[in-house]
């Protein structure tokens, strides 16, 4: 098993920055990536970013790249979503998560609120 803490979130305006952390404990060392998945209110849960823990390949969705950088810290077992000109739509509860394989969602945390402002 795997338990992940998500830690960061918070209220801020439109064209703020947060950054969110996820400490990982338990089975890191069965981890393939860790990453983020957010929920808005009224919507189904989205992929956000992730990050192999190996090789640091990353891969973003449409809506966030450039905006949003994926970090990781083997040595802290953390990861890090550093969140620049945030916009009202990226409001929501973000989830952190790790896959033991590719492709796969296998570990959540309890997610943190993230509310951007206009």
């Amino acid at each position: 098993q795997v338990q992940l803490v998500e830690s960061g979130g918070g209220l801020v305006q439109a064209g703020g920055s947060l950054r969110l952390s996820c400490a990982a404990s338990g089975r890191t060392w069965s981890t393939y990536a860790m990453g983020w998945f957010r929920q808005a209110p009224g919507k189904e849960r989205e992929f956000v970013a992730k990050i192999t823990r190996s090789s640091g390949i990353t891969h973003y969705a449409d809506s966030v790249k450039v905006r949003f950088t994926i970090s990781r810290d083997n040595a802290k077992n953390t990861v890090y979503l550093q969140m620049n000109s945030l916009k009202p739509e990226d409001t929501a509860v973000y989830y952190c998560t790790a896959a033991e394989t590719l492709g796969s969602v296998d570990y959540w945390g309890q997610g943190t609120q993230v509310t951007v402002s206009s």
